[in-house]
């Protein structure tokens, strides 16, 4: 019996060759069809899943999209509502929080030290960045400039009403308290920061009177919306005193910017998909009229209606395998320029992508030999009375 089943095995395999290699044009258009519609699927479905962490990525840079404020509560009781520092040293840096930085904000007469007769005022916005500790040595050059007890930052449009430039001396004053600061940077942000001056958050805390205090703390959150929302709520059972909102703007903009990029790539995979198969059965329906004479002696000499039906799926899966092993490498490798065009930046060849693109294009091979089932119909007697 085991026998048996090995030359019907063997058998198998020798008729599966000789008809994949009997029509060696119809074969290369085959391949052809079914590699370029592996190549197009990879190289988009690539991009989809690169644009995700893309405009993750740049959405980030953007600034925070999460907030810990004062509750409303304490907010309308008082516009100075501010929230205990210690809340900021509890947080670290994990997968889903990816920057946070703790402000105190107050308006503070400035002056300059080389003309301390004219003055101005100014927002101050004391802050410090997570893992940021205070300290009164000079920055490092890894460090911010308002991480420092002796440095600021000055937004450019404070910097041009007050006429300081980098390296100068500006004192701040607010009431009986009085700070001083060295401008370590001048910038132009285009925002509210460039009417600003940014000193470390223990000057601001110490020039406003409110040791250990903060006005806000900003966080920046990667993830989607869904996973943004499970985080804030989490923050928010764990400082239940405070309010922890999610910046809506940057995360539905960011959810619709992906929503409309993955249904666009979504779409075309499915018509490429389509087109391909539509080819494929083209060429599938010349090469099964092409054998009936084959199929009309296999049935003949005893082979079952389900082995030949599985002959030529078997060709189908086949050349499938063939095309997408080879166009999928090849669309990974175009997705990287497409990516540099559209995001300006090489797309990362994602591994996933690979067996997918594979698969699919094998369960379009297969899909597209349906018009084979006609060969179940071929009677062997007519065949050989030339009737089909």
């Amino acid at each position: 019996m085991s026998d048996r089943r090995s030359v019907n095995r063997s058998m198998f395999w020798r008729v599966l060759r000789r008809s994949v290699f009997a029509n060696r044009g119809r074969l290369f258009v085959v391949l052809l069809a079914l590699g370029a519609g592996a190549a197009i699927t990879a190289a988009l479905l690539n991009l989809q899943v690169d644009a995700k962490t893309r405009i993750t990525s740049d959405f980030t840079s953007f600034g925070p999209n999460a907030l810990i404020v004062p509750r409303a509560a304490d907010s309308a009781r008082s516009s100075g509502a501010t929230l205990p520092e210690n809340i900021f040293d509890q947080l670290s840096l994990n997968g889903t929080l990816h920057g946070a930085r703790a402000s105190l904000y107050l308006v503070a007469a400035a002056s300059s030290a080389a003309n301390p007769q004219t003055s101005v005022q100014v927002v101050v916005a004391g802050t410090r960045a997570l893992g940021a500790q205070k300290s009164t040595a000079a920055p490092s050059s890894e460090s911010q400039p308002y991480d420092n007890n002796q440095h600021c930052t000055a937004g450019a449009r404070f910097a041009t009403r007050l006429g300081i430039q980098a390296s100068d001396k500006v004192i701040l004053r607010n009431g009986q308290h009085e700070e001083s600061c060295g401008i370590a940077l001048i910038w132009q942000h285009g925002d509210t920061e460039d009417d600003q001056i940014l000193p470390s958050l223990g000057e601001a805390q110490r020039l406003s009177g409110l040791p250990g205090r903060v006005s806000v703390v900003q966080l920046t959150l990667r993830g989607n919306s869904s996973e943004l929302n499970s985080y804030v709520a989490q923050l928010q059972r764990r400082f239940p005193d405070v309010e922890v909102r999610p910046v809506r703007q940057f995360t539905e903009g960011e959810a619709r910017l992906y929503n409309r990029i993955s249904g666009i790539l979504t779409s075309t995979v499915a018509v490429v998909l389509i087109l391909t198969a539509l080819c494929v059965m083209a060429a599938m329906t010349n090469m099964a009229m092409e054998r009936k004479n084959d199929v009309g002696l296999m049935k003949a000499i005893g082979g079952s209606v389900r082995r030949v039906l599985r002959l030529f799926l078997a060709e189908a899966a086949l050349l499938g395998l063939a095309g997408g092993l080879i166009g999928a490498a090849i669309g990974i490798v175009i997705s990287i320029g497409l990516g540099k065009a559209v995001f300006g930046v090489a797309a990362q060849p994602r591994l996933i992508v690979y067996p997918i693109s594979v698969a699919l294009t094998v369960i379009v091979a297969i899909l597209a030999a349906y018009p084979l089932r006609r060969l179940v119909q071929i009677r062997p007697a007519a065949v050989f009375r030339g009737e089909e």
